[in-house]
């Protein structure tokens, strides 16, 4: 059968909740430049994720997948960053760093299996 919708891939579903999480995480930060990067990596994961299975061609849907997958490193690097300045907190850290692990398991194997 297969996936007949990017709304059914799952880690375009885990990639919006740590957006969300992330967005309130950040949005009191000062930094605004940080904030804004932060931000666009995290949101581009799942925007990538929702084009590359738009765009209805296997060989572009990976392209996208390592797209999304780059953008789950942009996140972890920024969130050490992010640590390191006292943006956040060890437990947060953890968890945004976890979830975004996952997500970027998930993509490889979804890469994987196409």
């Amino acid at each position: 059968m297969g996936i007949q919708k990017f709304e059914d891939i799952i880690a375009w579903q885990k990639s919006g909740v740590l957006v969300l999480e992330m967005y309130e995480a950040f949005s009191k930060c000062r930094d605004f430049d940080f904030r804004k990067q932060i931000q666009r990596a995290v949101v581009s994961i799942m925007n990538n994720i929702a084009e590359g299975f738009e765009r209805k061609s296997n060989k572009e849907f990976i392209y996208f997948l390592y797209v999304a997958k780059g953008s789950c490193g942009e996140v972890r690097s920024m969130l050490y960053l992010a640590l390191k300045l006292g943006y956040i907190q060890e437990k947060e850290f953890q968890n945004f760093y976890n979830q975004s692990v996952e997500i970027s398991k998930i993509l490889a194997g979804l890469i994987r299996s196409l």
